[in-house]
């Protein structure tokens, strides 16, 4: 039997023009609706808008998470997966998906994550493509303020901390890219934590149910469906890695067969087809690609 895995893009996904072709659906429309109420502007409005706003991220997480809510809806009268993941936001819709909590809730702790990361200050993000994982490591080890912050493949991470010892290791390791992040602060680093400590009040006044399908957090690839449980790893997520790269060498232990990425850009799948090239692949970042 074949075992499917949903997977999520975070930040870094969006794009212009991103579920306007869903606004006629009604359920879809529905969710629009009460988003705006949540947030007090308009997810269209702002998809259809400037880019350079669009990837503000104090818009970009409510709008993803809007989006892809939608999508794995619609994707859910067709059938359920096997295991969920969702890559740093992503595991928002992950958890959506998973009916941890309603579509309400999710996007209050999202509006709310969205605003303290857009508050965070004094921090840098860098992505490295093709380095020497021994020798960052080691670097990282001896350097104090600065974290793998995303570690997506064998080849890609993303390093994160004060911006004197971000640029220290940079200077260090020899990397065939090196690029910053347009991003305020140091995400998915202990520089999180006065954020993350505001973000517990908003986490604990939420209902966590116990999943429907497995979940592979961030903090903890291991599928887990406790609800208590994947509360703690999704605080933990605010100043935690996000492990992708064990993530997805965990899915084939599981007996995942195929992954669909459930919203906008490839991202993921081209992560998952380099790491794990026997899992079939598939994407639905559109109303045209559901079926």
């Amino acid at each position: 039997m074949t075992k499917t895995a949903w997977v999520f893009p975070g930040q870094g996904s969006q794009a212009v023009g991103m579920g306007v072709d869903l606004k006629d659906i009604p359920a879809a429309k529905m969710k629009f609706d009460r988003a705006e109420q949540i947030l007090g502007w308009s997810v269209l409005e702002m998809c259809q808008g400037e880019e350079e706003t669009l990837s503000q991220t104090l818009y970009t997480q409510p709008c993803l998470y809007v989006i892809e809510s939608i999508l794995a809806d619609l994707l859910m009268e067709n059938g359920s997966p096997d295991f969920v993941a969702g890559h740093s936001l992503g595991e928002y819709i992950a958890l959506y998906a998973a009916r941890v909590f309603d579509f309400e809730s999710g996007l209050h702790l999202v509006k709310h994550r969205s605003q303290l990361m857009d508050a965070a200050a004094g921090g840098l993000m860098v992505a490295m493509m093709k380095f020497d994982r021994d020798r960052l490591e080691k670097i990282i080890e001896t350097t104090s303020d600065i974290v793998i912050a995303n570690d997506n493949s064998s080849e890609q991470v993303v390093i994160s901390g004060t911006p004197e010892a971000v640029n220290a290791v940079v200077s260090q390791v020899k990397a065939k890219r090196a690029v910053p992040l347009k991003v305020s602060g140091a995400f998915h680093s202990p520089m999180m934590a006065p954020a993350a400590q505001q973000f517990q009040e908003v986490l604990e006044s939420v209902v966590f149910n116990d999943a429907t399908v497995p979940v592979l957090s961030n903090v903890d690839p291991t599928p887990a469906t406790e609800g208590t449980q994947l509360k703690t790893r999704l605080l933990e997520q605010m100043t935690g890695s996000v492990r992708w790269r064990e993530i997805m060498l965990q899915l084939p232990q599981e007996g995942v067969s195929q992954v669909v990425e459930v919203g906008p850009g490839k991202v993921l799948t081209g992560l998952i087809k380099r790491t794990c090239p026997d899992i079939a692949l598939k994407n639905v970042g559109s109303l045209a690609e559901i079926s």
